[in-house]
């Protein structure tokens, strides 16, 4: 998780590689690397190309980090133009998969008195990611940035690209979907 501190580093690296900056543009990529690759993994659902598209977005990044405005963290705008480079090049080979792991899925928080929480949480690992899988892909794609990636709304926001009230939108019709899903059994 990411702390203040990160977050303003973070904001400083990026502005030194926008000024030609080698070195800040390496810090950036151990820090964030394993995320973005984690979220192309899951778009392609091939290492190989997940890997390549990683290397194609670094690039990216390299070439437009003067365009980030600052409105969300470094780590949104970044996992933004993995999610970009990945929906260029897979709409002109193949259409846009999701791969989850569910060891890579964390467990559900105990929510209470919430009805379609207790479902989500009651419910096996492999059951969620196939109720996951089966989200039409602008739900999936919140949810699993929000669930997996565990990013904040305004961070989904910057990386769809969407406004943060379509997150919220799509983030609950994504809940109510997977808590009947799992209710009524249709995934197994």
């Amino acid at each position: 998780m990411e702390t203040d501190t990160d977050v303003d580093t973070d904001h400083g690296l990026l502005a030194a590689v926008a000024a030609g900056g080698e070195p800040a543009l390496r810090v950036l990529y151990d820090r964030h690397s394993p995320a973005m690759l984690r979220l192309l993994h899951r778009l392609t659902g091939d290492s190989g190309v997940a890997e390549e598209i990683l290397q194609e977005s670094w690039l990216a990044v390299w070439r437009s980090a003067a365009t980030f405005r600052g409105d969300s963290s470094v780590r949104g705008w970044l996992l933004g133009v993995a999610r970009r480079q990945a929906h260029n090049r897979l709409r002109r080979f193949e259409p846009v998969r999701l791969a989850l792991d569910a060891e890579e899925v964390p467990e559900p928080v105990d929510p209470g008195t919430d009805v379609e929480a207790d479902v989500l949480a009651s419910a096996g690992q492999r059951q969620i990611l196939a109720a996951i899988t089966a989200l039409p892909r602008r739900h999936r794609d919140v949810a699993v940035l929000a669930l997996v990636e565990e990013l904040p709304y305004t961070d989904i926001a910057e990386a769809l690209g969407i406004p943060v009230g379509t997150v919220k939108s799509r983030m609950a019709k994504a809940r109510g979907r997977l808590g009947a899903a799992l209710a009524e059994g249709q995934v197994s």
